[in-house]
């Protein structure tokens, strides 16, 4: 039996910068401005664009050329895992949804070809871990996706992810429990103090907020029990009537989680 090997490597012809430097033309943390920024978008890009060339050079194609955007099709037609997820992304970018007419992908909340585009590459994630696609592949990834349509994310993901970036590009890979502290002092209100911290250990550093710890469970008062006691026999207090519970919210993955390993944790050590 031939040696089935879906989802090729992705991401490594390009090194790591070894530094947070300053973006030349917006002035923040090189990679902050994406995409919006031309530099940041060029530096963020440069992954996908890299492996995308060379599958334009396997199939006799130039960048920009008019089969490019055929190819691309093609490329998002084929199997989940038949591609490098950079080639994926990159594909996706290149090409326009034919119901809102935006890049795949990136369109209005209600656009359900974009839905499903998205969805369909976030399985990519699943099938590359954990050799072909590491944890700092999915976070950079997260992150790109997240900033190349803010509108259909919350704010506070969103600004998450732009503080981080910077720093994801160094190769600095957070913890899951960085990445929440991190969001939670986002929603505080503490985006400005953090976009003003250029070390990666003190941007992790600031403290976990009092409100985001898990508080004790309060028993009920004696005058509230009071209060059912007083009820007639045969009548249910409203809140002790027996309820469906609800099932448990599960974040979409466009915040800090990683596709498991095989032992069902996130891998947390790799690093480019």
């Amino acid at each position: 039996m031939a040696d089935h090997r879906p989802s090729p490597p992705a991401a490594r012809r390009t090194a790591r910068p070894g530094a947070v430097p300053a973006c030349p033309s917006c002035g923040d943390l090189a990679g902050r401005g994406y995409p919006a920024c031309r530099f940041c978008a060029e530096l963020v890009d440069q992954h996908r664009l890299v492996d995308w060339q060379e599958l334009l050079a396997a199939e006799q194609l130039t960048e920009g050329g008019a089969g490019e955007r055929e190819l691309a099709e093609l490329v998002l037609a084929d199997d989940t895992g038949a591609h490098p997820w950079t080639c994926i992304d990159w594909a996706m970018t290149l090409t326009l949804c034919s119901h809102c007419g935006e890049e795949l992908g990136t369109g209005p909340v209600d656009c359900v070809r974009c839905a499903v585009a998205d969805e369909r590459r976030r399985h990519w994630d699943h099938t590359g871990f954990p050799k072909e696609m590491s944890a700092l592949d999915h976070r950079l990834r997260v992150a790109r996706v997240v900033l190349r349509a803010p509108h259909r994310h919350r704010t506070a993901i969103v600004d998450t992810w732009r503080l981080l970036l910077p720093f994801l590009l160094d190769g600095r890979l957070p913890a899951t429990g960085d990445v929440r502290r991190l969001r939670a002092q986002v929603l505080a209100g503490g985006y400005a103090d953090l976009a003003a911290v250029t070390s990666y250990d003190d941007l992790v550093a600031f403290p976990e907020l009092p409100w985001r710890r898990s508080a004790p469970v309060e028993h009920q008062a004696d005058t509230q029990r009071d209060q059912h006691a007083t009820r007639k026999p045969f009548e249910r207090p409203a809140d002790t009537l027996p309820r469906q519970q609800a099932p448990q919210a599960v974040e979409h993955r466009d915040d800090d989680q990683v596709p498991a390993g095989v032992d069902g944790h996130p891998h947390q050590g790799e690093q480019q």
